[in-house]
């Protein structure tokens, strides 16, 4: 009787939520636990931006929205999309979602059918590969280790492609490792993706603004395969508003209309008040954005530096996003006392243990020799975290 579907036995929980939860856990118990393991910026929301929520829950914007989202906020995001990213898009290729791993969910499930192969890039974001077992996909996994700053070529694209080959989910700035595709290497990829129309392009920009070498890039700026491109943003990391749930899509019409029959079965629009918010950030002053960049660079700085100063430790330099994804794997097979570590996951749990500082293992973003810390929190904790971690890591022989 005590049965779950099928489709959820397919599923495994998420890595990071599941760390966050335990270290909260230990907290709980008194233990003074360092979190680096959520991707969550430590910035409260701008004021005008909350001004404008508050704004709009007086002028009683508390009805259902139409499922992609108020006009207003659309034409916001095609204005976003034409003045910083030199794209053109109408409001009808807009879909506005809870957050953009709703986004990214709905775009899956609304283009992979059974049997379909999903190529993604490794290290990736934890729920890519479960969302395509959801959809009843087949997840292609490409490795691009850290010898080549964890971005592939167009020659492992190439050669990944196949006749079941449905898309492509490309992130960059990346979860977890931080690495930002330049131009040339999105035009790279692109001319492989120009050969093969049925392939569509999944492009996950939620960290757009978390860019540490200039302007951000989009692999749909290519008019060849600019209308096999699906782009997926949202607020909640440049703007610091991760629990407003306000993502969106970008994309030919014909996607989103069919993005839109899906949520309208199982979401309808997104939060009212939020969406008003969001309008507020895309329209009002980007200061706040650059602001915590220049926050989240420094930050950046700081880790790159510390974590170099840890031997065993491999170390790049991200040029994105705030997660710093070392190498590790020069631990395995050594102890501590009774504890061995076999793998990344043994590592992040007895760095939460000993070290009282919570990480993520690289096992769940499929880089089972790394490990994923989160910068996105005070210097102060920053410098105690890196202190607590090198002090673990000399006692493992």
């Amino acid at each position: 009787m005590n049965q779950l579907s099928d489709r959820l036995k397919r599923l495994s929980p998420s890595a990071t939520l599941a760390m966050s939860q335990k270290s909260s856990e230990l907290k709980a118990q008194g233990v003074d636990v360092i979190n680096m393991s959520v991707g969550e910026p430590d910035f409260n929301t701008p004021e005008h931006i909350k001004a404008a929520a508050i704004k709009a829950v007086e002028e009683n914007y508390s009805r259902y929205s139409p499922v992609p989202g108020y006009p207003a906020l659309r034409e916001a995001i095609v204005a976003k999309l034409k003045n910083e990213n030199g794209l053109d898009y109408t409001p009808a290729q807009i879909l506005c979602s809870n957050g953009a791993k709703q986004s990214v969910c709905n775009a899956i499930m609304a283009l992979v059918s059974a049997g379909d192969e999903v190529i993604i890039p490794a290290p990736y974001w934890v729920s890519y590969p479960e969302m395509v077992l959801l959809a009843d996909g087949k997840p292609i996994i490409v490795e691009a280790g850290i010898e080549q700053d964890f971005k592939i070529t167009p020659a492992q694209l190439e050669a990944a492609i196949t006749p079941k080959t449905r898309a492509l989910i490309l992130c960059s700035p990346s979860n977890p490792t931080g690495s930002v595709y330049s131009k040339a290497e999105l035009e790279g990829l692109a001319n492989v993706l120009a050969k093969h129309e049925n392939v569509i392009v999944i492009a996950d920009e939620i960290y757009e603004h978390i860019n540490y070498i200039g302007k951000h890039k989009s692999i749909a700026q290519f008019p060849e395969i600019k209308d096999r491109v699906v782009i997926v943003n949202g607020v909640s990391k440049a703007y610091a508003m991760t629990g407003w749930r306000i993502g969106f899509i970008a994309a030919p019409e014909w996607i989103v209309k069919g993005c839109n029959k899906l949520q309208g079965q199982y979401t309808s629009g997104p939060c009212s008040v939020s969406q008003k918010a969001a309008e507020a950030a895309y329209t009002g002053s980007q200061e706040c954005v650059e602001d915590m960049r220049k926050a989240f660079e420094r930050r950046k700085n700081l880790i790159v530096k510390l974590a170099r100063e840890i031997p065993g430790l491999e170390v790049n330099d991200p040029q994105g996003a705030f997660y710093l994804f070392p190498k590790c794997s020069s631990f395995y097979g050594k102890k501590f006392g009774d504890r061995e570590i076999n793998n990344s996951s043994d590592l992040a749990m007895y760095l939460l243990e000993v070290g009282h500082v919570a990480t993520v293992g690289g096992d769940a973003f499929g880089s089972p020799e790394c490990f994923r810390m989160s910068y996105a929190t005070s210097d102060e904790n920053i410098m105690e975290a890196m202190r607590r971690i090198k002090e673990a890591l000399a006692k493992l022989k």
